[in-house]
C-alpha cells in the first residue's frame, strides 16, 4: 500500500528542484513569505522554551522540525477560513494571524490565549486527541449551507488516527461532502508510543479510502511542497467535492512538552540524517538566487524584536480573575462548587 502513497516533494535535501510542475509559481515573493514565517515560529518556539525553562512559562509543547509543514498549510488557507489546531499548532495560528502576545498568555493557563483576533476563525487548541476533527467538519458544513466558499483545516498529529473521533470527523465530512482539509502531522511518534505500534496500516494517507475521499502524503519537511499540495486541497474542496486527507511526514526534533524526556523512548540517533525544513529552504534560496544575506539579517532581526515585545506584553499584563476558575463552568453554580469558591476566596483573604 505504501506504493500507492508516494511521498510528494518539490525541492530535496540539498534544496535542489526536483518537481518542475509549480515552477512558475515559485516566485521571490512566495519563498520570502515561507522563509520568514518559519524563521519567525521558530525563534517564538526556541523562546517558548526558554521561558519555560526560567520559570516564566508553563509547560510547554514544542514544534521544532514542524515548521515547514505548519507554515505551508496556514499559508494556503483564505482570511475567512477556520483552524482547527491541536495544542502544538501555535506555529500555524501564528502565521494565520494569531496574537503573538496572547500566544504566549495561552501557555501560562490563561483564558485569555484562547481568544482569536477578531478577523479569524480559529478555535481553542484542542488538548484533548482528535475532537477538532469533527468540530472542523461541522464548521464547513455550516460554510456550505450558507452557500460560502470557505473551508475550514484541521491539525492532528498520527496518534489522533487512533481515536474514535478521527473516524466520526472523515466519516461525516466525506458524507455530507464538506469543505475541510484533515491535515496530519506525522512525526512518527504519539507520546511515547512508536507509530508501528498503534497502527497497521503502512501510511496514513490510506486511511482515506474507506471514507471515499483523495488521500495524499507529503514531505512535511519540504515547505514548498506542503503548501501546493493544501492549496490544491482547499482549491478541490471550495469547488463543492469534499473533504481531503493529508499525511505531512516530518521529524519533531524536540520533546513532546518540556515535561518530558524523549531519551527515554526514542534512539538518540533517530533523525539525525533529516534535513530540518528551514536548513532545506536555505539550501533551496542560495540554489535558485533567492538568498540575501541582508534581507535574512533583518527578519531575524525583525522577527526577535517582535518576540521580545510579545514576552513583555505577556509578563505585564494584567493578573487573571479568580472568579473566572468558579464562574463559568455551569449556568448555575452547584451548592458544592460555590463552597469551594467562598472557601477559596477566605483563604486568599488570609495571605
Amino acid at each position: 500500500m505504501e506504493q500507492n502513497y508516494p511521498i510528494k516533494r518539490i525541492i530535496d535535501d540539498k534544496g535542489q528542484l526536483i518537481d518542475a510542475s509549480h515552477e512558475k509559481l515559485i516566485d521571490g515573493k512566495l519563498v520570502k513569505e515561507l522563509y520568514y514565517n518559519m524563521i519567525r515560529i521558530r525563534t517564538f518556539d526556541r523562546k517558548a522554551i526558554n521561558l519555560q525553562r526560567q520559570g516564566r512559562l508553563g509547560t510547554y509543547a514544542p514544534f521544532e522540525g514542524q515548521e515547514a509543514a505548519q507554515v505551508g498549510s496556514a499559508l494556503a488557507l483564505n482570511e475567512d477560513d477556520w483552524v482547527f489546531p491541536t495544542y502544538r499548532d501555535h506555529g500555524a495560528t501564528l502565521t494565520f494571524g494569531k496574537n503573538m502576545a496572547l500566544t504566549f498568555l495561552y501557555w501560562n493557563g490563561r483564558v485569555e490565549g484562547c481568544v482569536p483576533p477578531k478577523d479569524r476563525h480559529i478555535f481553542p487548541p484542542a488538548v484533548p486527541i482528535a475532537t477538532q476533527l469533527p468540530h472542523a467538519a461541522g464548521a464547513a458544513w455550516a460554510e456550505k449551507l450558507r452557500g460560502t466558499k470557505n473551508a475550514s483545516i484541521a491539525y492532528f498529529g498520527d496518534g489522533a488516527t487512533s481515536e474514535g473521533d478521527f473516524h466520526e470527523g472523515l466519516n461525516f465530512a466525506s458524507v455530507f461532502k464538506v469543505p475541510v482539509v484533515f491535515f496530519n502531522q506525522n512525526n512518527g511518534y504519539a507520546i511515547s508510543v512508536p507509530i508501528e505500534k498503534q497502527m497497521n496500516s503502512a501510511t496514513i494517507a490510506q486511511k482515506s479510502v474507506a471514507y471515499g475521499m483523495p488521500g495524499v502524503r507529503i514531505d512535511g519537511n519540504d515547505c514548498l511542497a506542503v503548501y501546493f499540495e493544501t492549496k490544491k486541497a482547499f482549491d478541490y474542496a471550495r469547488n463543492g467535492d469534499g473533504p481531503t486527507l493529508i499525511e505531512a511526514v516530518t521529524w519533531r526534533t524536540g520533546a513532546h512538552t518540556t515535561a518530558d524526556d524523549p531519551s527515554k523512548y526514542r534512539p538518540k540517533e533517530q533523525g539525525e540524517h533529516i534535513v530540518d525544513p528551514v536548513t532545506r529552504m536555505e539550501l533551496f534560496m542560495k540554489n535558485y538566487g533567492f538568498w540575501d544575506e541582508q534581507w535574512i539579517h533583518e527578519v531575524k532581526e525583525k522577527t526577535t524584536s517582535e518576540i521580545e515585545l510579545a514576552v513583555e506584553e505577556m509578563e505585564n499584563f494584567p493578573p487573571p480573575n479568580v472568579n473566572d476558575v468558579f464562574d463559568h463552568v455551569f449556568a448555575e453554580m452547584p451548592a458544592q462548587l460555590a463552597e469551594q469558591k467562598e472557601s477559596y476566596l477566605a483563604h486568599l483573604e488570609r495571605q
